[in-house]
C-alpha cells in the first residue's frame, strides 16, 4: 500500500551532503550586523544579503519598530479583515503610493503573499498569465493559484513574448508578470519593450520589483527608472530588501487595489503585519527620501564588484545592479567555491539546480551601500584567492 510519507523517507540527498560536510543551507549565524556576521565564532564580511541599503542597523528603522512595539504590542493578532488593522497600516500605504505613483497600495505580510494573493484575486480560470521563465517562484505559485492558463516567455526575450501574446485570443484577459531587476542574473526587464507588447496585445502588466525598489530610479524602483509609472498597471515590491524590515505591497489604480483587498485570499486570511514591521518600513522609507547617498553608494559598490570580477576573470552574466552573480555550471564545483570563500572570511550564496536550469549554476553575491571600499577590496581578494584555489580562474 502507497504511503504518502515514502518521499519523505527516501529523500536523502541533502542529509548526505550535510554528512559530508559540503551542504551549503540553513548555515546558523550567531550575529548578523549587516556588511559582517559571525559564523562558528569567525567575522565573515556578508555578500550573500539584500539589505541593500543597509537600512537593518539604521539607528532610525531600529527605533521605529522597537516605539511601535513598546506602544502596539508585538502582534495584530488577526487579519486585516477583521480586527489586525491599524492606522499604521493605512498611513504606510499612503506614502508607499506616493512613493511609486501610484493611487493606492496595499500591505501585506510578506512579499510572497503579496503575489500569491494578487495574481490568484486578478487571473481567473478564462484568463491567461504570462511569465518570464525567470520569475519569482512566488509568481509563478500566484499563477497556478489563479487557475488560469500559464504560458511563459523565454527570459528578456521580446520575440517569445510576442509569439505567446499572439497565440492568444483577442477577447481573453492577459496579465504580464515580470521582475523589475532579477534576483540571480542581476538584469533588467526590458520594460520599454514589454509595455510596448501589452498595449499592443491589450494586456495588462504587474512588476514585481522586490530587488530593484531602493537601488534604480532613485529608489523609487526599475519601472521609475524608465519613466514607465503611468504605463504599467501594477507595482509589487517586499519590505525584506531595502526597507530593512518584513512584508510587501502592491500598487495601482484605487478601484484595482480595492478589489484585490477583498479578494487576495493571502491578505484576507492570513494575520497582518505586525507594528515594528510596519514602522521599520516607513522609517526606512523616511531615510531612502532623506538619505539620497545611499541609493549612490548601492550601485557605485555594485559597479565597483562588476568591475572588479569581471578583471579577475569571472563570467558575472547580464548584471548591471549590485546583484552580481558568478557562474560556474555545476552543482560541485558551486559548492566548493563557496566553502572556499567562507573558510576565507566571505559570504556568498550558492545556487544550484534546480533553482536555476543545470548549466547554470551559480554564486549570487549581492552588495550594500555599507560595504566599505576596505571590505569590497577584501572581497576581490578573497575571490581572487579561492577562484585559483579550485581552479575557476
Amino acid at each position: 500500500m502507497a504511503d504518502i510519507f515514502d518521499k519523505a523517507y527516501n529523500y536523502t540527498i541533502a542529509k548526505k551532503a550535510i554528512a559530508g560536510g559540503y551542504y551549503p543551507y540553513f548555515i546558523q549565524m550567531s550575529s548578523n550586523e549587516g556588511t559582517e556576521s559571525v559564523y562558528k565564532g569567525k567575522r565573515v564580511i556578508m555578500c550573500g544579503s539584500n539589505n541593500y541599503l543597509g537600512l537593518t542597523m539604521h539607528p532610525q528603522v531600529k527605533e521605529a519598530a522597537i516605539k511601535a512595539t513598546l506602544e502596539q504590542g508585538t502582534s495584530c493578532t488577526g487579519s486585516r479583515f477583521l480586527n489586525g488593522n491599524l492606522n499604521l497600516h493605512h498611513e504606510l500605504e499612503r506614502k508607499l503610493a506616493k512613493w511609486v505613483g501610484k493611487e493606492s497600495a496595499l500591505i501585506f505580510s510578506t512579499g510572497m503573499q503579496v503575489n500569491l494573493g494578487v495574481i490568484s484575486a486578478i487571473i481567473s480560470r478564462k484568463d491567461v498569465v504570462i511569465l518570464d521563465k525567470e520569475v519569482h517562484a512566488s509568481i509563478v505559485d500566484g499563477a497556478i493559484l489563479s487557475l488560469g492558463d500559464i504560458r511563459r516567455f523565454s527570459h528578456n526575450n521580446m520575440n517569445s513574448l510576442e509569439k505567446v501574446l499572439s497565440g492568444i485570443p483577442e477577447n481573453t484577459g492577459k496579465l504580464i508578470v515580470v521582475d523589475g531587476l532579477y534576483s540571480m542574473g542581476g538584469d533588467l526587464a526590458n520594460l520599454p519593450e514589454i509595455t510596448y507588447l501589452s498595449k499592443k496585445y491589450k494586456a495588462r502588466l504587474m512588476v514585481d520589483d522586490a530587488h530593484g525598489m531602493g537601488i534604480f530610479g532613485n529608489g523609487h524602483g526599475t519601472v521609475a527608472h524608465f519613466g514607465l509609472t503611468d504605463e504599467v498597471d501594477l507595482i509589487m515590491s517586499t519590505f525584506s530588501k531595502s526597507f530593512g524590515s518584513l512584508g510587501g505591497f502592491i500598487a495601482g489604480d484605487e478601484q484595482v487595489i480595492h478589489y484585490i483587498q477583498h479578494h487576495a485570499r493571502s491578505l484576507i486570511f492570513s494575520a497582518s503585519i505586525t507594528p515594528a514591521n510596519t514602522a521599520a518600513a516607513m522609517a526606512s522609507l523616511r531615510v531612502m527620501e532623506e538619505e539620497p547617498e545611499r541609493i549612490r553608494r548601492v550601485n557605485e559598490n555594485g559597479k565597483k564588484m562588476r568591475t572588479g570580477l569581471i578583471k579577475l576573470g569571472f563570467n558575472i552574466g547580464n548584471s548591471i545592479s549590485p546583484i552580481v552573480p558568478i557562474l560556474i555550471g555545476d552543482d560541485m564545483r558551486t559548492i566548493s567555491a563557496w566553502w572556499a570563500l567562507l573558510n576565507h572570511g566571505v559570504y556568498v550564496n550558492a545556487i544550484l539546480s534546480p533553482a536555476v536550469p543545470k548549466g547554470q549554476q551559480l554564486l549570487r553575491t549581492s552588495y550594500m551601500a555599507t560595504h566599505t571600499d576596505e571590505q569590497l577590496d577584501k572581497v576581490l581578494a578573497t575571490f581572487e584567492e579561492a577562484g585559483k584555489e579550485i581552479g575557476l580562474i
